[in-house]
């Protein structure tokens, strides 16, 4: 999981950019990178690190220009040490192309031989985002026949990449001398919004990012998402320009993203994180009641920060009193985005500390957005059973994630996955919950589309293993589970079948 902004205006954007990135902080602390265009000069600055570290005062006065794009990373598999992997990336031929990029790409193997043997391109890391970039230039290079770039070069290049590319992209890029344009894939897999400011000089300014916080605290009025497969082109010139470039779209959004991803001050697809999340509670509360009436619980306690709404939503339906019984560090980094397991399990008692008040002698419901590997249910329900409750009920505002996610967030492996091949029976004695309680599939559906009745179809692939894109296999799974552990490719053997690993080379954010 990434955050992507694109600003175009008539005025230097380089303070804009490193604002929106501040804001879409949440969705990557690992790197941060900005690009500016200055006429038909690129200025960039990526380093590793969060936004505030990533930049000093000298970087910024370097990023000169009008029009310019962004990018926050998070930890991934395989590469997250290296600053080569840090967005955005670049091509000097056609024009000087600058790209980047939310999500992942699921045929990267096939595509980066495409690119090497067909395209006469060369990737220099394992980043399926440079994959990407080169398919672009690759497209709009043919789409221009040698003159300057176009609108409809453009559009022309982005309907070849959908036709080319698998899985999810939301993706901003930079054209020298053109202007700024984004495209969101043909399931619309991974969030992007369009807004609109009017500057002093009566000018519109534009901007895009992958969340609508981005752009409030700026002054930009969120205008719309971006549809599946919709390409937004906007010259230096500041005229904008649309077109539905996908043979076959369908919006599919990722559920995860109001789940836990997303701040609840966004809103996505017309459905604001925050009220999906007070109906995630609603339809909790509604199954303790109906499957869990036997349950004596004396207070509702939320894990900071993303299960606030629910857990209080869910208290109000139950009557029963809510309480903070965890004090959170917000120097801490993220447990979920943490790359080792050891890392994690160290972090949780470093991230939370206890307050005993709430919890001694007392029947205590945790609730917590989701329950990934356990590591950190685990080390809280310990930490509240050492503060004197009584017994400790854990509850889990989304479903069992039993499955990889494939489209660009993070996930593990199968294996290391909690609720793998397990029941609710098993999860509670694994993180030692006198009970566990998930929220239903169909009822975590409702809760988003109880906001926002338009949604009809959503990626939850984590939760039930439908891949919308239908390019995933039993084989892909192994292969990408075979290169998370850094098994060399050749033979492997995964879980009792052995299986040829493909050279993947990704990196999943």
């Amino acid at each position: 999981m990434c955050g992507i902004i694109g600003v175009i205006a008539h005025e230097p954007v380089n303070q804009l950019l490193y604002d929106g990135l501040q804001l879409l902080q949440h969705r990557g602390q690992d790197a941060a990178g900005i690009c500016t265009m200055d006429g038909n000069s690129f200025n960039m600055r990526k380093a590793k690190g969060m936004v505030r570290d990533a930049f000093r005062t000298r970087d910024m006065r370097d990023l000169e220009g009008n029009v310019g794009i962004a990018h926050v990373r998070y930890p991934t598999a395989g590469n997250a040490s290296s600053t080569a992997e840090a967005q955005p990336f670049y091509v000097n031929a056609p024009f000087g192309i600058v790209l980047a990029h939310n999500g992942n790409l699921t045929n990267t193997a096939q595509l980066k031989a495409e690119v090497f043997r067909d395209d006469l391109r060369h990737v220099n890391t394992g980043s399926d985002s440079e994959v990407l970039l080169n398919v672009f230039a690759h497209e709009l290079q043919a789409a221009a026949q040698g003159r300057a770039p176009t609108r409809e070069a453009v559009f022309k290049a982005v309907k070849a990449l959908h036709r080319r590319c698998r899985g999810a992209y939301a993706v901003v890029i930079l054209i020298a001398g053109f202007g700024l344009v984004a495209i969101r894939d043909p399931q619309g897999i991974r969030p992007l919004v369009i807004g609109r400011r009017e500057e002093a000089s009566g000018a519109d300014a534009w901007m895009v990012a992958s969340e609508s916080v981005a752009m409030d605290a700026m002054g930009f009025t969120r205008m719309r998402d971006l549809k599946p497969g919709e390409v937004i082109v906007v010259t230096s010139e500041g005229e904008m320009e649309t077109c539905e470039c996908a043979d076959s779209a369908r919006l599919q959004s990722c559920i995860f993203e109001y789940v836990y991803f997303a701040r609840p001050d966004s809103i996505i697809d017309n459905a604001s994180v925050y009220e999906t999340r007070l109906r995630m509670g609603e339809f909790l509360a509604e199954k303790i009641r109906r499957d869990f009436g036997h349950l004596q619980i004396d207070v509702v306690i939320p894990i900071p920060d993303t299960s606030r709404p629910s857990a209080l939503q869910l208290a109000n339906r139950l009557g029963v009193s809510y309480r903070e019984g965890f004090i959170k560090n917000r120097y801490i980094g993220r447990t979920f985005i943490m790359p080792g397991q050891s890392e994690r399990k160290k972090s949780v008692r470093q991230k939370l500390n206890a307050m005993a008040v709430e919890f001694v002698g007392k029947n205590v419901l945790l609730v917590d957005d989701s329950i990934v590997r356990g590591t950190t249910s685990r080390e809280i329900i310990q930490m509240a059973r050492d503060c004197g409750a009584r017994a400790v009920y854990f509850a889990s505002a989304s479903p069992p994630v039993r499955f990889p996610n494939v489209y660009g967030i993070d996930m593990p492996t199968r294996s290391e996955l909690l609720a793998h091949n397990r029941s609710d029976a098993e999860i509670a004695a694994e993180i030692g919950a006198d009970a566990v309680i998930y929220q239903n599939l169909p009822d975590l559906i409702r809760a988003v589309q109880a906001v926002n009745p338009s949604l009809t179809a959503f990626d939850a692939s984590c939760f039930d293993g439908q891949y919308i894109t239908g390019d995933i296999s039993e084989d892909y799974l192994h292969d990408l589970e075979a290169a998370r552990k850094g098994i060399a490719p050749g033979e492997c053997k995964l879980g009792g079948k052995k299986t040829r690993q493909m050279d993947l080379n990704l990196t999943t954010r």
